[in-house]
């Protein structure tokens, strides 16, 4: 009898899906996610036995039922700090936390700043479709004002969370966007997010068809993508337009940005401000970018690595003198500082 072993390496797309029906709506944006986190994983060689995702409630919340990984399906914005407990446990797995812009913004918005200020080593998918899918339409955290929900029937007046801002914010150490069809800006994101060591935050712009479809059209659609989406890359100049005939650059004599023409009858090419992906204070400024004055920023916004939690944790352990070898929980009873107490 011949056995065929299959290495990680080899592993294809198709070795990191279940046998579980995926069940989303039909045209939702969670299957294209899907699809490039297989894609990733697979390009990767991840080993599934050392692979974990970590959801919490809502749409995105299916994933570990469709990946042939493990997983752990929390409860409502937790999923956070389930994950950290699992990194400290074994820092050796690859933990991965799926979430969406109720889940992780919401109930579970503490959970999230405190992941990505600590800088845990895990990589963090923030779905965006600005609503409540799950539960049938209600307005979330990112959904614009003005948008019509069974909950807000006469319009949110509530300004929204821009959830790079938020993640920025917390400390995050790395930062990037993407939009849910564009399948191979997505899987390479993926792969960055995978190779930063600390804490990786994602965001997907993401549609939902049935209770917010279209809602990113403005920049998404074919015929305003070129002018409306700014594809950044470390040391490029930040051009955009069909034919990269605009850019950015400092106003001058502020810290403001302003879209100038390039090229003749423009700006000559050199002062196009440069990405520079290590610069926070850049980052902030693309992540609040938006139509029609200014185009959508996508790609890694911000990447500037330090050290992660579970290494720090596990260094200071070291220091204190513990071992890792089993403890004798009596022994930590009797020691100094016990005392009796008489009847």
């Amino acid at each position: 009898m011949t056995v065929t072993t299959i290495t990680d390496a080899e592993l294809t797309p198709k070795d990191y899906a279940s046998d579980q029906e995926v069940r989303w709506c039909p045209g939702c944006g969670d299957y294209a996610i899907l699809k490039a986190v297989q894609k990733a994983l697979a390009e990767l060689g991840a080993p599934r036995e050392r692979t974990v995702f970590v959801s919490g409630i809502g749409c995105a919340a299916r994933f570990p039922y469709y990946l042939s990984t493990y997983g752990f399906h929390t409860i409502h914005g937790r999923a956070p700090a389930i994950a950290t407990g699992i990194k400290l446990a074994n820092p050796a797995l690859d933990v991965w936390v799926v979430t969406g812009d109720g889940d992780g913004l919401s109930i579970g918005g503490n959970h999230m700043l405190h992941v990505l200020r600590r800088n845990v080593d895990l990589q963090i998918i923030l779905f965006n479709n600005e609503i409540y899918g799950l539960t049938k339409g209600q307005y979330s955290p990112t959904s614009r004002r003005g948008t019509h929900s069974p909950s807000t029937p006469q319009g949110s007046i509530e300004a929204p969370v821009s959830p790079c801002a938020f993640a920025l914010g917390a400390g995050a150490r790395f930062v990037a966007r993407a939009v849910d069809t564009q399948q191979p800006a997505v899987v390479a994101l993926l792969k960055r997010a995978h190779a930063h060591r600390g804490a990786s935050f994602v965001e997907v712009f993401q549609n939902c068809v049935v209770f917010n479809d279209g809602v990113f059209d403005h920049f998404t659609s074919k015929d305003v993508a070129g002018d409306a989406q700014l594809h950044v890359e470390h040391g490029k100049p930040l051009l955009f337009g069909p034919n990269r005939e605009r850019g950015l650059r400092l106003k001058p004599g502020t810290v403001a940005l302003e879209v100038v023409p390039v090229g003749p009858g423009g700006v000559p090419p050199g002062d196009i401000l440069v990405h520079d992906e290590t610069n926070r204070a850049l980052a902030q400024l693309l992540v609040a970018l938006e139509p029609p004055a200014f185009p959508v920023a996508l790609g890694v916004l911000y990447c500037n690595p330090a050290t992660s939690y579970e290494a720090d944790v596990s260094a200071q352990a070291r220091a204190a003198g513990f071992s890792g070898e089993p403890a004798d929980l009596g022994a930590l009873l009797r020691r100094e500082g016990t005392w009796t107490v008489a009847e």
